[in-house]
């Protein structure tokens, strides 16, 4: 029942995004801008098309396992040479829309605890900003040291993935005390700076403490609403709007697979995708790395 409700939930705000991606379309035909839009999509070699395919793989990882949208996202603008300065900006940017997206699902399905979105959200803000202003001088001016350290920090971020597929259950322990400003600080930091790692190190910190699941998760969700488009906004007035090919392709790549991510988590086998994506990312990371290093 709770799933088939989210499930509602996310199927309206398709249709209304289908609405307007149509109308936008419709007009830019009318008036004379479509084979503009064209050129503009065949850009980059054709990067569009493959942050569309980028968008909805990763938004299936996020979807069935709660995390991954920015790990994944990071790891393969990392690996196709985008600035990374360009790569958090494009990355929160197109998030502003799939997180609202996901928050409004939590709230409707009653998974939200408002203090404990206020005791992150508020600190995360703070990191968020710091993080992207951080990124604008260091991604300008020492653009292949931040991208090593960022693809380590991913790296890093994929060998978590995979040791949870061989973690057992948790037994239901006492809650651990959890210092939630300094959590929501660092990891807003951390995802504004690196471009993703949010869902892993907060949402991920909760559960292990012993916080109950949904209510981790939902209000997790709904602070990293706040601190991405807290990001987009701050990478906005640094860097000015940059490569809407990228933030298109992650956005509608995003949202025509958000739907059928509820429907996903129920069937696909969470430890297999475990194993699968953090090997992936391990993979690529490691690339990256050895070409910032050696070439």
């Amino acid at each position: 029942m709770v799933i088939s409700r989210k499930i509602q939930v996310r199927l309206n705000i398709l249709f209304v995004t289908a609405v307007i991606i149509s109308i936008a379309v419709f007009s830019m035909y009318e008036l004379g801008y479509l084979e503009e839009l064209q050129t503009i999509l065949a850009k980059d070699n054709y990067i569009f098309y493959w942050m569309l395919l980028v968008g909805v793989f990763a938004e299936i990882v996020a979807g069935s396992m709660g995390m991954g949208y920015g790990v994944i996202c990071t790891t393969t603008l990392l690996l196709l040479n985008i600035p990374p300065h360009i790569v958090s900006a494009s990355i929160h940017s197109a998030e502003s829309f799939t997180t609202a997206a996901g928050s409004l699902s939590h709230i409707k399905l009653k998974n939200v605890s408002k203090s404990l979105v206020k005791k992150l959200a508020v600190p995360a803000v703070i990191g968020a900003v710091i993080g992207a202003v951080s990124l604008t001088y260091l991604g300008e001016y020492y653009a292949k040291i931040t991208k090593t350290l960022i693809a380590f920090y991913t790296l890093y971020l994929g060998i978590q993935i995979l040791s949870n597929a061989f973690k057992e259950k948790q037994s239901k322990a006492l809650k651990r005390k959890t210092n939630l400003t300094r959590l929501g600080v660092i990891g807003g930091f951390i995802d504004s700076f690196a471009g993703g790692g949010w869902g892993p190190l907060v949402t991920g910190t909760l559960i292990k403490n012993a916080f109950t699941p949904r209510f981790a998760v939902g209000s997790s969700t709904v602070a990293k609403f706040i601190l991405t488009l807290t990001a987009a906004v701050t990478f906005f007035f640094t860097l000015g709007i940059q490569h809407w090919n990228i933030i298109l392709g992650l956005l509608i790549g995003g949202i025509i697979t958000a739907p059928f991510s509820a429907m996903l988590t129920a069937k696909l086998p969470v430890k297999k995708m475990f194993v699968i994506i953090g090997t992936l990312v391990i993979v690529m990371s490691s690339i990256t790395i050895y070409k910032s290093v050696f070439n």
